[in-house]
């Protein structure tokens, strides 16, 4: 167990691992089918001293206004209400206008479409590698992939260890600009698609790591 305390169940979406969620809301939401990115991360989120989002919207800050951004896991839009670039917000439901709802590993933007694809928080099914897959096919040639992600899911037997899951983005066509650690909560990445989208028959190859479920202090 990480030293953020206790962990509950999420019991309703099969494919979603133990998430930021307590008791009170696991059975508030006990027959609810379906989880925002943004309820599901709400109550331990805000108690950070830095944002994700709040790093993601510095970085597109550097980044030309022409740029068209996907934001997959979107929640309730922030990213698109703040920066200047067009933003196109995906997520399984939409709870804010202007909101795409959609399975994330099967959206409606066209192939090559957008600059930059941006995670924040957003790698929570089992089967997250396929919103991977798909953000390498909407990507234009030369595109940036951005994730943040809680430094604890890449937990291995002998530690943090990120080398898996960045091996499978360069098996998809990915290369490694940066990888930014410094802050204790999460962790962030920015990559280039250097190569064309992998064939629906070597992305199916792609072992992903299981990401871990996190756990939380209940305040």
């Amino acid at each position: 167990m990480s030293d953020w305390g206790d962990a509950w169940e999420l019991p309703a979406y099969p494919q979603l691992p133990k998430l930021f969620t307590s008791a009170k809301t696991a059975k508030k939401r006990k027959h609810k089918e379906f989880f925002t990115t943004d309820e599901l991360l709400e109550q331990p989120v805000k108690s950070w001293p830095t944002q994700p989002l709040d790093a993601a919207i510095a970085w597109l800050s550097s980044k030309p206004e022409a740029m068209t951004v996907a934001d997959f896991g979107c929640g309730d839009a922030r990213l698109a209400a703040t920066v200047k670039q067009t933003v196109h917000s995906l997520d399984l439901v939409a709870t804010t206008p202007g909101v795409i709802a959609c399975n994330m590993a099967a959206t409606p933007l066209s192939s090559g479409s957008v600059d930059a694809a941006v995670f924040s928080l957003a790698l929570m099914g089992l089967d997250y590698g396929a919103f991977l897959v798909e953000a390498a096919r909407v990507l234009k040639q030369n595109g940036w992939l951005w994730i943040a992600e809680v430094r604890s899911r890449f937990g291995g037997s002998s530690g943090e260890d990120f080398k898996p899951f960045l091996r499978c983005l360069q098996q998809l066509g990915f290369k490694l600009v940066q990888q930014d650690a410094s802050n204790r909560m999460f962790v962030v990445f920015v990559l280039k698609k250097q190569q064309a989208a992998a064939g629906a028959a070597a992305a199916a190859g792609l072992k992903w790591p299981l990401l871990k479920a996190c756990v939380y202090k209940k305040r």
